[in-house]
């Protein structure tokens, strides 16, 4: 390169550096341009138009019915009965679990026992629960009885006898107070993915698509196979098939989908409530998507005034929510056209800055400033000397090549590492054998690159045998 050339350099990347500190938005506004240009005639797809007089109601295909308005805060109705499906969770309560005869003692069983005649402080009369085995624990005074596989007069007659051992005339009564069966049938069941509810050792029950009233009757009938007319309730502990959603959009950093269980008294201000209001991402514009029955008949579209509801207190766009409903709350459009100009200018901006730092480098590196390591490497030309061009090609390599922790590094102590070896002939000697091999094998590219004429040989590879 020659040094007509290298004056020339310095006076280019200059106007590079003004241009482009001067014109760092053009870019954005063009591409802003052609966003807005392109966009004309069209309208975003799956968003309702609304009509000049505001209908409560859009059908999304085909004509609505003005005389089936929705639900709404003040006007609220009844949802239909409760239908089961996975995965809620059933309370079932046991009222009448009675085995059915010749019933046989098992281990779990909890029997009444009250005794008469008893010594003195030392009574029988509670509820004792035959342990694992079948054994019936009386008390530290009267020791362990075996009633497993008997009946209650035969467990009666058992404990009778038992007693007669520490007792002159005990009298006893033996009843059942509670089948250890009943535990499995009492509690929170979940509906299975099959559709079943598990009742433990008396089999599993398919409730799926039943009301309450039909899955209770199913339950006393499988029940029944095993049961002295069984008698049970059923009631929803968990409504977990039955929801809606609230979707917002993200202006084009993700949208986030959110669903909460349909109880039959949610509104449009208790979903919005739910996740805690609008985001400074979200618009004032709101719908409600409310997809057909089964999929048969006309999807509908409820535009709510979010504005009216919560400033005004107003009600007629305060929907019901129904099962399936999809609260949407739209995007802020400026700050989605923002994020879409962003996306499409940030390869250009960082292109743009790769070639702004490029042209700060040379031209500081040609200027030869006195600040910093971009004007002055100080333990290069203390090793090589002023009159050595080594020490420039050793600066072009820390400046354009060198990992940044070394550059950080040297800017921070390279002066003073400088003065140090200044007067160690060893140090520097070894300082210098590592920057020479540094040269041997990117001297001769640098200095064909910045146009820097060595007057001395580039030092040469050399490795150790």
């Amino acid at each position: 390169m020659t040094r007509d050339r290298q004056r020339t350099i310095p006076v280019s990347a200059g106007c590079l550096q003004t241009f482009l500190s001067d014109h760092a938005g053009v870019v954005r506004l063009m591409v802003a341009a052609l966003l807005l240009l392109t966009s004309v005639g069209c309208n975003i797809y799956g968003r309702p138009q609304r009509t000049a007089s505001h209908e409560a109601t859009l059908a999304a295909n085909c004509d609505g019915d003005p005389a089936k308005m929705p639900a709404k805060e003040l006007a609220k109705v009844s949802l239909p009965p409760y239908v089961i499906e996975p995965p809620d969770i059933l309370l079932i309560d046991a009222l009448r679990i009675v085995p059915k005869p010749p019933f046989r003692i098992q281990s779990f069983d909890s029997l009444q026992v009250i005794v008469e005649g008893t010594l003195l402080e030392q009574p029988i009369n509670g509820i004792y629960v035959v342990e694992p085995g079948g054994l019936l624990d009386l008390g530290p005074s009267y020791g362990k009885v075996a009633v497993g596989g008997k009946s209650l007069d035969e467990a009666q007659d058992a404990v009778f006898r038992h007693l007669k051992r520490v007792l002159r005339e005990p009298q006893v009564s033996l009843t059942l107070a509670q089948a250890a069966g009943q535990q499995q049938v009492t509690g929170e069941h979940l509906v299975g993915p099959d559709g079943t509810v598990n009742l433990g050792t008396y089999g599993s029950v398919y409730v799926t698509g039943m009301t309450l009233a039909e899955a209770k009757e199913v339950i006393e009938v499988q029940l029944d196979k095993f049961l002295d007319a069984p008698l049970v309730s059923v009631d929803v502990f968990s409504y977990n098939s039955k929801v809606y959603y609230v979707i917002t959009e993200g202006a084009g950093q993700g949208d986030n989908v959110a669903k909460f269980p349909v109880t039959g008294n949610e509104t449009v201000l208790d979903a919005i409530a739910q996740i805690n209001g609008l985001s400074k991402l979200s618009s004032k514009e709101i719908w409600i998507a409310r997809p057909a029955p089964s999929g048969i008949g006309c999807d509908q579209v409820l535009p709510v005034d979010i504005d009216a509801i919560m400033r005004g207190g107003a009600t007629a766009t305060n929907y019901q929510l129904l099962p399936g409903d999809r609260v949407f709350i739209a995007q802020d459009p400026w700050i989605a056209f923002n994020n879409i100009i962003e996306k499409v200018t940030a390869p250009f901006e960082q292109i743009m800055g790769s070639t702004l730092l490029g042209a700060q480098t040379i031209y500081t590196f040609q200027r030869g400033s006195s600040f910093g390591i971009g004007g002055v490497c100080w333990v290069a030309r203390e090793v090589y000397g002023e009159e050595n061009p080594n020490w420039l090609l050793f600066r072009a390599w820390l400046l354009t090549e060198a990992p940044i922790w070394l550059r950080d590094t040297y800017a921070t102590h390279g002066e003073a590492f400088a003065a140090w070896i200044h007067d160690k002939p060893v140090a520097k000697l070894a300082v210098r054998t590592v920057m020479d091999t540094i040269l041997a094998f990117r001297g001769a590219e640098l200095a064909e690159r910045w146009g820097i004429d060595t007057a001395v040989a580039v030092p040469h590879a050399t490795f150790p045998r």
